[in-house]
């Protein structure tokens, strides 16, 4: 990214995530750019989504943007303050029409790694698994992907599959007996979605400030390309004025 242009690349991934999501869904978010997106798609286009963080918190208004979703700031005006096992049932029942993911890896099929990283002489790191990322992965209507743009991060194949995307290969999701699947991938280079047909992902617009060379050269693998990609929209000034001053003010997330 450039360094005259008006935003950050945070700033860029927040504003690709908020619109993604339409008015009157139901939303599960995590942490991190995910709450931002969310906060900021509420406050321009999408008045009527439903927010739900996955502790039991329905639809709060924040004063801060806290420290962790535990973080009581955070929930502020809630309309409920339930439990994890509401939001798992809601989830469960396929009422969430979207979910936002990341991970330390993800791949050509959406398939994400928060588990373990081996490397070639055998020894491995293991991480902090799924949480309910497998369980948002398998029963949403459909999930988000937000992940830094490196080549270590977005493979061929995972090393380990904690939450399923179109499995490996572009597997059959429903056959699996699994819901929706993964829509987008956004990172801090591009923005991309998944061919209908191989479920392979597929480059959808590059961000001012990158190439095309830049985001290929930078992944591990070699997505579908289309003959001329477009140029991702960039934020406009009132969403970069949104996210600093009300909804991220300390650059937590999106500085």
């Amino acid at each position: 990214m450039t360094a005259n242009l008006e935003y950050t690349p945070f700033e860029l991934m927040a504003v690709a995530g908020a619109r993604e999501l339409k008015d009157g869904e139901v939303v599960l978010v995590g942490l991190g750019l995910p709450m931002i997106a969310s906060f900021l798609a509420k406050r321009t286009h999408a008045p009527n989504i439903t927010l739900l963080f996955e502790l039991g918190v329905v639809d709060p208004e924040p004063v801060h943007t806290g420290v962790g979703l535990a973080d009581p700031r955070v929930w502020y005006r809630a309309k409920s303050l339930s439990s994890f096992v509401d939001m798992g049932t809601i989830l469960h029942k396929g009422l969430v029409d979207v979910g936002f993911l990341g991970g330390l890896e993800t791949d050509a099929y959406g398939n994400l790694n928060t588990t373990l990283i081996g490397d070639p002489q055998g020894k491995f790191r293991h991480f902090t698994g799924s949480g309910g990322a497998n369980d948002l992965a398998s029963c949403a209507r459909r999930t988000i992907i937000i992940i830094r743009h490196e080549a270590r991060k977005i493979k061929e194949a995972v090393s380990f599959v904690t939450s399923p995307g179109y499995l490996r290969g572009g597997g059959n999701r429903e056959a699996a007996g699994l819901r929706g699947g993964p829509s987008r991938v956004i990172t801090d280079k591009a923005i991309f979605d998944f061919d209908p047909e191989s479920k392979r992902m597929r480059l959808m617009s590059i961000h001012l400030g990158a190439t095309l060379d830049d985001v290929l050269a930078n992944l591990a693998f070699q997505p579908i390309v289309p003959s001329d990609p477009p140029a991702t929209e960039p934020p406009t000034a009132e969403q970069v004025r949104l996210i600093r001053e009300e909804i991220d003010p300390e650059g937590m997330y999106a500085g």
